[in-house]
């Protein structure tokens, strides 16, 4: 039982990483006070980049290069309609999100000729897992080593990245000077505008971020978890880590936890499909494919308590003039 316990909450890490990167990069922009639920095309559009890259050069830091690339480009392209031309934030995001599903089907189609996925990726347009120092040393070790082997060591460096971001955004948005100014554009701002900072580079420096990590999230799925891009592999992903970030109240701490609760939910989905259930029987495989989207739609259903969203959010901000 123990074993099977670090079994599962090691694919728990393995399946929270992207939410978890993609959680955070909504908190960005929504902390400005931009709603994105494009955060599923900045993703798909991510991975196809990353894949494609990778394919044709055979290095998978290329290929995260060019899919953090593309979903800046996406972020930057919805930062353009809703902050320059103070467009509807939740019609660019959904643009996005259509964007990305057409084309990145399209360009594989066209490009690799095999139904809109890449060729699989082997060797170094992959990352591989990374064992820490001394993990298979300490594996004998009881419970302590298992857990250092098992859980702790043999992931590859993205997620690594994904959960070092989590005190990372912590410490920008709650200690540093860009993070005091970006809660507060994301309150008030005309206040901060009045105190002679920009709201439009702000906002846009905010939207950039979640382009960034929305380029890791989507690169992870492609060129880490997988070896290869497929058609709309990111199977409403982004949706669920916007949830995520409703759940967490829009705190770096709190999406943390969001995310690992729906990972594992994940990582049970797939340790019990085909399973026998105590007086149930065999379970259909769809019911556990469908849990991380039940509970998504239970706790937006209002089992999450009171989430107050910045007061700025989804408001374009036209400056007065005098």
């Amino acid at each position: 039982m123990f074993e099977t316990l670090i079994l599962i909450l090691d694919s728990t890490v393995r399946l929270s990483a992207p939410l978890l990167l993609a959680c955070l990069a909504g908190l960005y922009s929504e902390r400005s006070g931009i709603v994105d639920i494009g955060l599923e095309g900045k993703m798909l559009g991510a991975a196809f980049g990353a894949a494609s890259v990778a394919f044709i050069t055979g290095n998978a830091w290329a290929g995260l290069g060019a899919g953090i690339v593309v979903a800046v480009g996406l972020a930057l392209l919805h930062g353009f309609a809703s902050i320059t031309n103070r467009g509807n934030q939740i019609v660019s995001g959904v643009a996005i999100n259509f964007l990305a599903a057409g084309l990145t089907a399209l360009l594989g189609q066209a490009w690799f000729n095999q139904g809109g996925r890449t060729p699989s990726l082997s060797g170094g347009g992959r990352f591989l897992e990374i064992e820490l120092p001394f993990a298979t040393a300490v594996k004998d070790v009881p419970i302590i080593g298992y857990i250092y082997f098992e859980l702790i060591s043999g992931h590859n460096i993205l997620v690594y990245i994904a959960f070092l971001a989590v005190p990372a955004t912590w410490w920008v948005l709650y200690r540093t000077r860009f993070g005091l100014r970006l809660r507060a554009v994301g309150e008030n701002p005309a206040a901060v505008d009045t105190a002679g900072i920009s709201v439009t580079f702000l906002r846009y420096r905010a939207v950039v971020m979640c382009g960034l990590l929305c380029g890791l999230a989507g690169s992870y799925l492609a060129i880490a978890q997988s070896s290869g891009f497929i058609k709309d592999m990111t199977a409403g992903r982004g949706y669920i880590a916007l949830a995520a970030l409703i759940f967490a109240k829009w705190k770096p701490v709190n999406a943390l936890y969001a995310c690992l609760l729906f990972g594992f939910l994940d990582a049970m989905a797939i340790r019990l499909q085909g399973q026998q259930v105590p007086g149930i029987g065999e379970v259909p495989v769809q019911v556990f494919q469908a849990l991380p989207y039940i509970l998504t739609v239970i706790l937006l259903a209002g089992f999450i308590g009171k989430a107050i969203p910045p007061k700025a959010s989804g408001i374009p901000y036209l400056k007065e003039r005098t």
